[in-house]
């Protein structure tokens, strides 16, 4: 019956299908219900985890039709078959698979790698698929792609060794270490234990490999895994490997061991003990003999062998090399008994050593004589040293530095400095042997040699570009400035500064158009700071280059220098500048330092360059500069005395008027400030605004009426204004005037001053007479002794002198003008 049953159903499909065929035009009724199968299977089908089909049933029939289409070479009709049933079925990786063989028929291998790549992610568990996908990719140098696809792979074939040792060998082309490494160790532990030659193979390349990435431990590791599985496969290579690595990781114990345990060398030691009492004097050899173990790596401590306390021993270590054992392993068993301290084995091993030719084995050499140098046995490391650098291969910087080392440390310093000259000259950028050998020439009393081995070693372009050159040139310039300041060259050291610190301020110093140049204007060829116009700066373009180098180079600039000791570099070079009177190239050190950003972020740093950049203006004469400092400073500390005496002394020298308006207005937002009242006095008097200036005073006056200065500012005004051509009252003006005049001589009291005011007040209105009586008095009194002033600087004899020989002029008494002047004019 069950067969009958599948007869009919086969008859039934069969009559369906001649229904199809035969209704050549379905409804749009038909195509929707059909679609809405398709749609059902569809989201069926993405429910299954793993399908072997993804393709309904409905359009099995028309993938095969494309399959047979691609056959007969009808590429154009069985793609746009594909096309259709990816649109009715885009889970099914048939039509994928096909269109990939279509494309790559017509060879568009791009394109066919595409669409394999879209079927094998609708089928991922076919490895033979991706591994193909992985080829296809290496072929068109994807390596990304390629080891995306063997990662593929391995996840539905994890145990497959090829798989993992092609992607880990992209992973190494790719430059990625670690996850090239970790696919080898996978590799490792899924070899059979019958497999021991690929495995040391493996391991020797692993342990090479994290050599040359700084990873010793990790290579130790692989090769005492090698040793332990299959220590019946070591060779002599497996023994240097991991010596090599057990001594660069400074364990010379284990190094020793491994030396010991695997090459057949065996180092004994003899103990020859002797009693307490005389009569017993038989000896008693006990030899402790390191044996080849087959089982494991024996570490053991050849320094320490038990005695009886109540024996003394005389130890006695000798070494037994069989023949065979290459002198690579031989040179390394020399250098752990070096650092072991077990040196009495080590002369017969010495002897066969300096008997190979220092040519061929220039090497090994070197690594006993460092060795020596490492543990302090100078004397033993120079003869080999110099066997080297006697040598025509090895006659290298390296071998002279650690030459003029040892020679250095036995006391040889004439020879020594020799030595490091060869390395300065084989290696000139070699910034430490120029250090030690400026060093020994400045404790040797030769200074100019000492300087000649710290000379600049990048020209300024490499500077500006290179971040590990600017940084080494830091630290050449920093010995060289304190070796200038200590001879007291301090143009030199100027120098220096200014070079280091144009490393730091290149950005800023364009900001500020300030360039250091070179020139010979006092003799001899120093550097300078110099105010350029904008056109000299760079292009925009050049300028973000230069700010993106100066970035580099500023992060290491700043791992030399803290921000502080730059701060510390910059006073040194601002004191240094003002010290050889070069004030000008102060002002613009300042100027380019105010615009660095972490200078001028720094509120108490950016004051502290505002007041240099006062003061070195000042003693510039650069008054309009200073000005402009002082203002700023006036706006936020208005209330400081100090500021505006200096503010009174710039405005004073620079013959400028500026600084009224300014007055003026900061008087309005403190109309209390006694400083700005006399201030704005002065110059609405020296403006000839008399009225002004006398309202100004009077308030100053009534603050402080005991003030004699305001007195005298006073009663000078009245007689000014008394003096003017047009003026009502002039009688009370000078009344006036006087008695404020002669308050003033009250408070100040008799002195030179007083009288000479009162004098000159007189002698402006024309009363000579009396002015005579008051500068005769001013010339019988001493001038004023005041603290940090000279006398000279307060004696006002000369002008009074002066003002009354104009006097005894005009009325004809020559002979009494040429006693004044010969008696007070002549200095």
């Amino acid at each position: 019956m069950l067969g009958e049953n599948e007869d009919e159903e086969e008859e039934e499909e069969e009559e369906e299908e001649e229904d199809e065929e035969t209704s050549e035009q379905p409804t749009a009724g038909d195509v929707f219900v059909l679609e809405m199968v398709l749609n059902r299977e569809t989201k069926k089908m993405m429910k299954e985890k793993r399908p072997r089909s993804k393709l309904p049933r409905a359009l099995r029939g028309l993938m095969g039709e494309a399959n047979i289409r691609f056959a007969r070479g009808e590429h154009e009709e069985a793609i746009l078959m594909c096309m259709e049933i990816i649109r009715q079925a885009p889970l099914a990786y048939e039509p994928f698979s096909t269109l990939a063989m279509i494309y790559e028929d017509q060879g568009d291998m791009e394109k066919s790698l595409q669409f394999e790549l879209i079927a094998a992610h609708l089928n991922p568990s076919d490895t033979e698929e991706w591994v193909r996908l992985a080829e296809m990719s290496l072929e068109q140098d994807n390596i990304k792609q390629a080891i995306f696809c063997y990662s593929k792979a391995l996840k539905y074939d994890p145990t497959n060794v090829r798989y993992l040792w092609e992607r880990s060998s992209l992973y190494e082309q790719m430059g990625d270490h670690k996850m090239a490494m970790d696919g080898y160790r996978r590799i490792l532990n899924l070899l059979s234990p019958f497999d021991g030659e690929r495995f040391m193979q493996l391991a020797r390349d692993m342990a090479k490999s994290y050599y040359e990435a700084n990873d010793v431990t990790s290579a130790i590791e692989i090769m005492e895994e090698a040793f332990t599985k299959h220590h019946s496969l070591i060779s002599m290579e497996d023994i240097n490997i991991a010596a090599e690595l057990y001594i660069s990781n400074k364990q010379y114990d284990k190094a020793m061991a491994v030396i010991t345990d695997f090459s057949g060398i065996v180092v004994s030691k003899k103990v020859t003990e002797q009693g307490p009492s005389e009569e017993n004097k038989d000896m008693k050899d006990v030899v402790a003999v390191v044996e080849i173990q087959e089982s494991q790596v024996a570490v053991i401590d050849y320094q320490d062998f038990p005695a009886e306390s109540s024996t003394v021993s005389e130890d006695k270590v000798s070494c037994s090399i069989p023949d065979g054992v290459p002198i690579d392993i031989t040179v390394k068993l020399m250098v752990c008994l070096v650092h072991l301290n077990i040196l009495e084995p080590l002369r017969p091993l010495l002897t066969t050593l300096v008997e190979q030719n220092p040519e061929d084995m220039g090497d090994l050499y070197l690594d006993v004589a460092e060795a020596f140098l490492d543990v302090g046995e100078y004397n033993s490391a120079l003869p080999l040293l110099s066997a080297l650098v006697c040598s025509e291969r090895y006659n290298l910087a390296v071998v002279w530095l650690r030459h003029a080392e040892c020679l250095k440390a036995l006391g040889y310093m004439e020879r020594a400095a020799e030595s490091y000259a060869k390395v300065v000259d084989l290696a000139p950028l070699h910034l430490d042997a120029r250090i030690s050998l400026s060093t020994l020439q400045q404790q040797l009393g030769r200074p100019e040699k000492a300087l000649e081995a710290l000379e600049p070693m990048y020209d300024p372009d490499t500077l500006a570009q290179d971040a590990n050159a600017a940084q080494q040139e830091l630290k050449l310039l920093l010995h060289r400035s304190t070796l200038l300041y200590s001879q007291g060259k301090m143009y030199g050291y100027v120098d220096t500064l200014l070079t280091m610190l144009a490393m730091l301020l290149k950005v800023a110093m364009n900001r500020a158009q300030v360039c250091l140049i070179s020139s010979s204007k006092s003799g001899e060829r120093h550097l300078y700071l110099m105010k350029v116009s904008r056109d000299k700066i760079s292009d925009n373009d050049d300028q973000e280059t230069a700010n993106c180098d100066a970035k580099a180079i500023f992060a290491v600039l700043t791992s030399v220098l803290t921000k502080d000791d730059w701060w510390n570099l910059l006073l040194k070079a601002i004191y240094s500048l003002c010290d050889l009177s070069r004030y000008e190239e102060a002002e613009l050190l300042v100027d380019s330092s105010l615009e660095y950003y972490s200078f001028y972020d720094d509120r108490q740093k950016r004051k502290e360059l505002e007041y240099f950049g006062l003061s070195a203006a000042i003693l510039d004469k650069n008054f309009r500069k200073g000005y402009n400092y002082i203002r700023i400073m006036l706006m936020e500390n208005v209330n400081k005395p100090q500021l505006w005496n200096i503010f009174n002394q710039v405005t004073m020298h620079s013959q400028d008027v500026r600084h009224h308006r300014f007055c003026l207005r900061l008087m309005l937002k403190n109309p209390d400030n006694h400083a700005l009242c006399v201030l704005n006095g002065h110059n609405a008097f020296v403006s000839g605004s008399f009225k002004h200036a006398l309202g100004q005073y009077v308030q100053a006056f009534r603050t402080n009426p005991d003030e004699p200065l305001y007195s005298l500012c006073i009663g000078l005004t009245f007689i000014h204004m008394a003096s003017q051509k047009y003026v009502l009252k002039r009688h009370a003006l000078l009344v006036q005037g006087f008695s404020f005049l002669h308050r003033y001589l009250g408070l100040r009291g008799p002195c030179q001053e007083s009288f000479y005011n009162l004098g000159r007040g007189l002698h402006q209105l024309g009363l000579v007479h009396m002015a005579i009586h008051y500068y005769q008095k001013a010339l019988e009194l001493p001038p004023l002794v005041l603290e940090g002033i000279e006398a000279d600087q307060t004696d006002l004899r000369r002008d009074v002198a002066f003002n009354l020989s104009l006097i005894y002029q005009s009325s004809g008494n020559l002979r009494m003008v040429q006693k004044l002047l010969h008696t007070h004019g002549i200095v």
